[in-house]
């Protein structure tokens, strides 16, 4: 089945074949398995109906059953399958045959099928449809109902290729320019000539440039070579053209562009227009760390834990450890910080019915998160962003009191000074002679505070969390959300694709088969009245 074949849904015959194995063998089948329960409730969960707009023109040779193509992507993502190895246990593991209701002699579809169906599924209105079935099965079961504490948590996924330094970087996307944009190789040839100069090596080689790398000055003399091709590159083409058409073309040079500038400076005693550089002495904001996938990240879990990929965000009911959200981002960006992809997660988190309690780490606790639940009257269980006092051992911003009414900030020695527009209070003078100056600044001009525009909710919670209650909650509930965690990155660490979409995608796979194992685990079955738990 192609991508661009006319096709229709595939059906499913509602005759069992003489040869089907769950007639013959399906009491072999663990109770309570994922296995066990596709078997018997695949058509109930997986209707035709629900995978009906992907087949919209209703012409065509028959596709695979959309409920086979479900069941196949829930066992694959549970144990964390290729393509090629899914298709595989479809042909020769009769647990898989059984679930997907092939008779014993059936073989498996091409695997490239599976990428046709992801691809229809990643272009529709509904992607994560299998997590949003398996969702509405957890709301049908009331396994959250009446459950009013939710969870917000991270976690670091590896990524699915190399890291690249910045050499590698630039050479590889200098290659890429020249095969996606029309009429760069012939720029290439004829403008990028430097590095061919300095190492008889050009950009038809896919080697590493043999400098001695131990040697600075060769360094620079090769970061200096690919940045001005790289410029040379840009400047003989028609970028804004090139830019206005979009495609893989404007990709290409937009990415050439941004790691011809990410990691180098001017070299020392040249302010760039001579056209000397050298690797930055940092690392910059936001950095792509591969061409082959500019989504990639560097991630700071912690300080001592450093790793390279994406970041899955997940909502938790902490009783269950059921994951009612999910979501896949860069590992690093100020738009896909805990807090922020948290507070958007767990506001539209359906399973929601009345006021809850959220439970997360320090990295939750911004002032905006804080505010996004005091707006719908949420409780939150985060764990307060430690405070530090200016002087060691002095005073913190916790000993000055904030009064929203006169807009007013009073230090611990009794001084009360007006608090601007944007948060700031100087006390400056006010601070020569005081008894107090010691424990409170080190400043020759006096103390000067900047607070945040959220800060008496801070205030708020600091105090709330110095609560005997607050802490037991806390401790009571993490570790099921630890363990949520743990079943979602078991085997599957790295990501399997390349880009946010694909693998976010993947991630909501891989969640709906958790959620799915997990019901099975609570006593999920299927009765006259509907789904419901044991």
């Amino acid at each position: 089945m192609g991508w661009n074949g006319w096709v229709v849904q595939g059906e499913s015959s509602p005759q069992r074949d003489v040869l089907d194995v769950e007639s013959l063998a399906g009491h072999l089948l663990a109770e309570g398995s994922v296995f066990r329960f596709l078997a018997e409730h695949r058509q109930r969960l997986f209707p035709d109906a629900l995978f009906a707009d992907l087949f919209p023109s209703g012409r065509g040779r028959p596709s695979i059953p959309g409920e086979v193509i479900a069941s196949v992507i829930v066992l694959q993502s549970l144990h964390g399958l290729s393509d090629r190895e899914a298709v595989e246990a479809l042909t020769f593991d009769l647990r898989w045959k059984a679930a997907c209701g092939f008779p014993i002699d059936a073989k498996g579809f091409d695997a490239s099928s599976l990428t046709v169906w992801r691809r229809r599924l990643a272009s529709s209105g509904r992607p994560q449809r299998i997590f949003e079935v398996v969702r509405d099965v957890i709301a049908a079961t009331g396994a959250v109902k009446g459950r009013q504490r939710r969870a917000l948590d991270s976690t670091i996924l590896d990524d699915a290729v190399a890291r690249q330094d910045t050499v590698t970087q630039l050479i590889a996307q200098v290659r890429r320019v020249g095969r996606e944009v029309p009429g760069a190789h012939q720029v290439i040839g004829e403008r990028c000539t430097r590095l061919a100069a300095l190492t008889g090596q050009g950009y038809d080689s896919t080697a590493k440039p043999r400098i001695a790398w131990d040697d600075a000055q060769a360094r620079d003399e090769l970061v200096t070579a690919l940045v001005n091709d790289a410029l040379a590159l840009l400047d003989g083409l028609d970028v804004e053209t090139i830019t206005a058409a979009g495609g893989k073309p404007a990709e290409a040079i937009a990415l050439l562009a941004l790691v011809a500038g990410q990691d180098v400076e001017p070299a020392e005693d040249s302010d760039g227009t001579d056209g000397q550089w050298r690797i930055a002495r940092r690392v910059a904001p936001d950095r792509v760390i591969s061409t082959v996938d500019p989504e990639a990240r560097h991630a700071h879990k912690t300080v001592e834990r450093r790793q390279d990929g994406f970041k899955a965000h997940v909502v938790i009911e902490p009783d269950t450890g059921l994951a009612t959200m999910v979501e896949l981002t860069k590992a690093a960006g100020p738009d896909n910080s805990d807090a922020t992809v948290g507070a958007r997660l767990v506001v539209a988190d359906p399973t929601i019915t009345g006021p809850v309690e959220v439970l997360g780490d320090s990295a939750y606790a911004t002032g905006d998160m804080l505010a996004t639940l005091d707006a719908k009257q949420w409780a939150p269980l985060v764990k307060p962003w430690p405070i530090r006092p200016a002087v060691t051992g002095g005073f913190t911003i916790d000993d000055f009191t904030h009064d929203a009414a006169t807009r007013t900030l009073t230090c611990p020695a009794g001084i009360s000074r007006p608090i601007s527009g944007k948060g700031s209070v100087t006390f400056g003078a006010a601070c020569h002679g005081c008894a107090l100056a010691e424990q409170c600044t080190t400043a020759k001009r006096g103390r000067k505070i900047t607070l945040h525009p959220q800060d008496l909710l801070q205030r708020q919670h600091r105090q709330r969390a110095l609560d005997d209650g607050f802490q037991a909650t806390y401790r009571q509930h993490r570790p099921m959300v630890e363990r949520t965690i743990a079943w979602l990155t078991q085997g599957n660490r790295k990501v399997p694709y390349r880009g946010v979409t694909r693998n976010d995608n993947w991630l909501h796979n891989r969640a709906a088969a958790i959620n799915l194992r997990r019901l099975l685990t609570l006593g999920l079955t299927h009765g006259p009245t509907g789904w419901a738990l044991a």
